[in-house]
């Protein structure tokens, strides 16, 4: 049962951009009854920068604030109860090389604030226990105690941490590491299946209407409402909203510069590579620490389906580039990424290219995990360009802001900030009282989709996209 009956007298709007930020907007508008135009230049939704998990905590990231963990976490937790098909349920280890200059022990006064946190949230309402029980939130490992652990056999569907951490324990190099390694609920977060249950929600509302293959090129105020030129391989046409989202990811600056609305932002562009090792084992995420940049920089596995893994190495070689991370200018709000960066995110990646930077990422994985060393490529990279805005190169929690004539950004760096960002954008428009509903009852069309369609769907997109639909299966518990 919808919200509230749509009118033509409903207020309209418009939304440029059906990234994870667009696409997010436009569901949980259009589950409250609004009009919504989804304007999407690709082919699909949620086409973007790679995603592996929702940074449930900021666990990766040991140079940002606590309260930017906890804002991660709170934000996490609510995306979750949205799209709660999208998760992988299964644990992720944190471990400090020795190589490394920092400490194990330096992670868990911040570990237990997380946890206390989640704690507080699950008191308030049992619907946030999305994260696991946060009791066990994470949990803290001996070499003594993954010695023990690598003579176990895994069993086929592990249940409990200890089971996950079997593999780890038994292919990887546990000199190398510093003690004690952690484990923590930090799960995984399929972006097909994300892209699957945004579209199939967006199908089925009535007031929603998404236009994909579709260029925004030029942007006007007329009175009270906002006019849109629009293109598509069949026809240019004309659109008017009374209010305007721009979530055009990485590009967002060029809808700033048509409106003239001057803004400060990075730009950053990121690949992550699909590979497949021989393994039958049921793998955690791993994240090995490491100096960002260097060659030492964070090592990152991330499992799926059928031996397909995702691999991160923060260095200039692998996931970072040269030249990568471009800001804007007081000439234009919009950072211009080297043509080579732009042609990659447009036109695909030169063979060769891609091969060399897959085959590094095996290797920086294999100092860590020696048997990696068989992984072998499988398909193009995860890649795209994500913007940050400010000018602070470590802010990964971020949401939205607001200029006049009710035209928002939603300048989101990680994914799991997109609903609160819509949320912001509806308070600050005064669109919808919500009157302390839940996230459930708000979004009731989200909640009758099922697992198998959206699995379905997502594995469809992955073909599209060409890419493993390992990547669109559940996996985990």
């Amino acid at each position: 049962m919808q919200l509230k009956e749509f009118t033509p007298k409903t207020k309209s709007v418009a939304i440029i951009g059906g990234g994870v930020a667009g696409a997010t907007a436009a569901v949980h508008l259009a589950e409250l009854g609004l009009q919504v135009t989804l304007l999407e230049r690709g082919q699909g939704l949620v086409n973007g920068p790679p995603i592996c998990h929702l940074h449930a905590g900021g666990n990766l990231y040991r140079e940002i604030s606590t309260d930017q963990c906890i804002d991660l976490l709170k934000q996490s937790i609510e995306t979750v109860r949205l799209y709660p098909h999208s998760l992988n349920i299964r644990p992720t280890v944190i471990a400090v090389p020795t190589s490394d200059g920092g400490e194990p022990s330096e992670l868990l006064p911040r570990l237990d604030i997380i946890k206390q946190c989640y704690q507080e949230f699950v008191r308030q309402d049992a619907r946030n226990q999305v994260l696991g029980d946060p009791d066990d939130y994470y949990q803290l490992f001996s070499k003594e105690q993954l010695l023990a652990l690598a003579s176990r056999e895994q069993p086929a569907k592990p249940q409990t941490i200890e089971e996950w951490l079997i593999p780890f324990a038994k292919h990887t190099d546990l000199e190398q590491l510093k003690y004690p390694v952690v484990a923590v609920q930090e799960y995984g977060w399929s972006v097909f299946r994300l892209a699957s249950s945004a579209a199939l929600v967006l199908d089925k509302l009535q007031n929603s209407v998404t236009h994909t293959g579709t260029e925004v090129y030029a942007v006007e105020r007329a009175g009270q409402q906002w006019v849109l030129g629009c293109r598509n391989s069949e026809q240019d046409f004309e659109l008017r909203c009374d209010y305007l989202i721009n979530a055009c990811g990485y590009e967002t600056g060029i809808i700033d510069d048509m409106v003239s609305q001057p803004r400060t932002r990075l730009v950053e562009f990121k690949a992550a590579y699909v590979t497949h090792w021989d393994t039958a084992e049921q793998w955690p995420e791993v994240i090995f620490h490491g100096p960002r940049g260097t060659d030492k920089g964070m090592a990152q596995l991330t499992p799926y389906a059928n031996g397909v893994f995702q691999l991160h190495g923060m260095t200039k070689d692998i996931t970072l580039f040269q030249h990568g991370l471009v800001g804007s200018s007081p000439q234009s709000a919009q950072p211009k990424l080297p043509q080579h960066l732009e042609d990659k995110i447009k036109h695909g990646w030169p063979d060769d290219e891609r091969l060399d930077r897959t085959n590094k990422a095996i290797a920086h994985m294999q100092q860590f995990i020696p048997s990696y060393q068989t992984a072998t490529e499988q398909g193009k990279p995860l890649f795209g360009a994500q913007q940050i805005p400010g000018e602070d190169d470590t802010l990964r929690a971020a949401d939205v802001t607001f200029a006049d004539h009710n035209y928002a950004r939603i300048e989101i760096v990680k994914g799991s900030s997109a609903l609160e960002a819509a949320r912001k954008i509806v308070e600050q428009w005064q669109l919808f009282d919500y009157q302390e509903r839940s996230i459930e009852s708000l979004h009731p069309s989200s909640m009758q989709l099922t697992l198998a369609e959206v699995e379905q769907k997502a594995e469809q997109f992955a073909l599209e996209r060409q890419y493993p639909i390992e990547l669109a299966k559940v996996y985990g518990q």
